[in-house]
């Protein structure tokens, strides 16, 4: 058997690899060819296309997709991603764009709702204060 292809940032975020004809995802290190997936993709194929020339490991970890979809991407593997994006593979978050992005860019909804909860607090408390001293 030979070794996987390993594939560069150069070849992920090339015109082809964009293209609805060669689309590749590269997810937890490695590399798939959804091309022939997009028309089933549940969410669409613009969130597809949101995540190419990224790692796009954390999205797909976000969304929660299930053991039957992570079944599914195997089929469509084509290789290796560029060195240093394997270490998502074992279970570590990987950056968003690897390829020099920010990597404290954050797509998590905790982001968000952790002030709103405070913010709630905060209200909560004020208008009970306020109730227990009239």
């Amino acid at each position: 058997m030979s070794a996987p292809k390993v594939y560069t940032w150069d070849e992920l975020k090339s015109d082809e690899a964009k293209s609805k004809s060669g689309i590749l995802m590269l997810i937890h290190g490695k590399v798939y060819a959804i091309s022939k997936f997009l028309d089933e993709h549940p969410g669409g194929d613009e969130v597809l296309f949101g995540e190419v020339g990224r790692d796009a490991t954390e999205a797909f970890e976000d969304v929660g997709h299930s053991d039957e979809a992570r079944e599914i991407l195997k089929k469509y593997y084509v290789g290796e991603g560029p060195e240093g994006t394997a270490s998502a593979a074992s279970g570590a978050k990987a950056p968003r764009d690897a390829a020099g992005g920010k990597a404290t860019e954050s797509s998590g909804g905790f982001t968000y709702l952790l002030p709103l909860a405070f913010l709630a607090a905060y209200f909560a408390y004020k208008f009970y204060s306020q109730q227990n001293a009239a």
